[in-house]
């Protein structure tokens, strides 16, 4: 039988204290590790059951399967399926689709600075000069300062007036070419692109821009790509992927191309302004003060003026590729968004003759007296407004807003990851039978009784998003498309091409960043005679 006996010097018992010590501290380092693991991997699991629903994802490929074009359509249907929020994997790449009002909010306003980032993407990075545009640039001292620069200079109420002229002449142009198409069916939508691109080259580089059609050619195929899912934005850890992927090459040349006309833009506006400091005499209140067609600033003599040193303030240099980078978020503004909606308008018209029965009245009204429109008078066009309205809630220019979240953020009890692409579909939104009825039938009289504005405060109705990150551009972009429509409908009575009915007209919307329609619209105009 083994006997214990007690340490009779203190060196044996230090032996036997130090044995003991060993073994408890084992255990407690077992014990240490087991509720380490053991608390962490609660935590993910926790945090896994608190991301949003979505569909099963496939390996490799996530939830790839599940999505067509354009995608707000079928987002929308997969949110019927899995809520209002909803969380899908695109390859490696996790989105977060809303299609709440309520999220939207809270997301959007509430919660504004930590969705106020923008998504990357290939595309974006090279198109937009390294996330140098407003539009694009992450959320940060750059991004106010120029926020901040582009509604004080470049779209201030003041600088949107000046270019009324340029508007009402490119209007006047648009109805002497439809007059001469008289009997014969004509391509309208062609036409409304090649008004509102006219104003805003005029706006923005005042003429100078000698590759016109190069532009334009190389700014709505990178539209188009950036609203799209690009392969290396969906594999962006794959170097197969990256290796196999022409996207990259394919857009370094659309750069390059984009490059050389920009910065032939930049010089000459640079040399002109020289030359006019040149020819400068003291006390001539009439001399030219940029290369506008008028004698004023143009929007890339106001960035000029501020990359120059007329804005000491400026925390942050501005350089050529920002210029070329901001002129880019004029173009999308000015022309597509604006042209788009125009398009849309009429196609909705065209279907609706009563609607446009009723839109051509008011504005012959407002005019009987006299020969001439402009937009004094369209201010005074209740129902045009309305018109107008409804074309923004059927078909926003942005159908779906892109955020990132900036942080780790809890909505409604789920968990949004940090740097999680974020897309509110606002198409969707705007056809929720829980907010709008009838909500797929046009009829503008629905704004009739509700006050609802675009503004960005109305979250049911968000044409233009909301929160820090809302389009600038909303007055700019809103004066060309109702005064065209004013044009349209005063000066001309439509109807479709023989053989064609209005349920014909096809409603596909293009894929991109824009929600243009599909097909062209071809329509007979006969002049009308007061």
């Amino acid at each position: 039988m083994l006997k214990l006996t007690k340490p009779t010097d203190t060196s044996q018992k230090m032996v036997i204290f130090g044995d003991l010590s060993s073994t408890e501290a084992a255990l407690t380092m077992a014990a240490a590790i087991f509720f380490f693991f053991t608390f962490f991997i609660n935590k993910w699991m926790k945090f896994e059951t608190k991301l949003p629903p979505g569909p099963k994802t496939l390996p490799i490929i996530g939830n790839l399967h599940l999505i067509s074009s354009p995608p707000y359509h079928c987002f929308r249907e997969l949110a019927d399926r899995y809520g209002p929020i909803m969380y899908l994997k695109l390859g490696e790449s996790p989105v977060v689709v809303v299609t709440s009002p309520d999220i939207a909010k809270e997301m959007l306003k509430d919660l504004d600075p930590s969705f106020a980032g923008r998504p990357q993407g290939v595309a974006m990075e090279i198109m937009w000069y390294g996330y140098q545009s407003i539009a694009f640039c992450p959320y940060g001292d750059y991004w106010r300062q120029m926020r901040k620069i582009c509604i004080n200079e470049l779209l201030s109420p003041r600088m949107v007036r000046s270019f009324r002229s340029i508007r009402r002449d490119e209007a006047a142009r648009l109805v002497d070419s439809l007059r001469e198409s008289f009997g014969s069916s004509v391509n309208l939508t062609d036409k409304i692109f090649t008004f509102s691109n006219s104003i805003t080259c005029r706006t923005a580089f005042g003429g100078v821009c000698n590759d016109r059609e190069g532009f334009i050619k190389v700014m709505m195929e990178t539209l188009r790509m950036a609203g799209g899912f690009e392969i290396e934005d969906i594999f962006p850890s794959s170097r197969i992927v990256k290796a196999l992927s022409w996207s990259k090459t394919r857009l370094m040349k659309m750069r390059s191309k984009l490059d050389a006309i920009l910065d032939d833009v930049i010089d000459e506006h640079r040399e002109n302004l020289s030359k006019m400091v040149a020819q400068e005499i003291p006390g001539d209140s009439g001399r030219r003060s940029g290369n506008g067609e008028f004698g004023g600033e143009d929007l890339v003599d106001v960035l000029l003026r501020m990359k120059e040193g007329g804005a000491e303030e400026l925390k942050i240099p501005i350089d050529g590729d920002k210029i070329k980078a901001s002129s880019r978020d004029m173009f999308s503004a000015g022309t597509e968004t604006s042209s788009s909606l125009i398009d849309w308008a009429m196609v909705e018209l065209m279907r609706n003759p009563n609607v446009m029965a009723k839109a051509q009245a008011e504005v012959r009204q407002v005019l009987k007296s006299g020969t001439t429109l402009d937009e004094d008078d369209v201010h005074k066009l209740k129902y045009l407004k309305l018109v107008v309205k409804e074309v923004l809630r059927l078909h926003p220019p942005i159908p779906m807003v892109p955020r990132a979240s900036r942080e780790v953020q809890e909505i409604k009890g789920y968990v949004i990851p940090a740097g999680v692409k974020v897309m509110v579909n606002i198409w969707a939104m705007h056809r929720d039978p829980s907010f709008w009825k009838d909500p797929e039938r046009f009829e503008p009289k629905r704004f009739e009784n509700q006050a609802l504005e675009f503004t960005g405060g109305d979250f049911q109705f968000l044409p233009f998003g909301s929160g820090r990150r809302m389009c600038p551009g909303i007055t700019y972009g809103l004066s060309i498309v109702e005064l065209a429509l004013a044009q349209l409908l005063y000066n001309f009575d439509w109807k479709l091409p023989e053989g064609v009915r209005p349920e014909d007209l096809d409603m596909v919307e293009n894929d991109g960043l824009t929600a243009s329609r599909k097909d062209k619209l071809f329509v007979v105009a006969t002049p009308y005679q007061p």
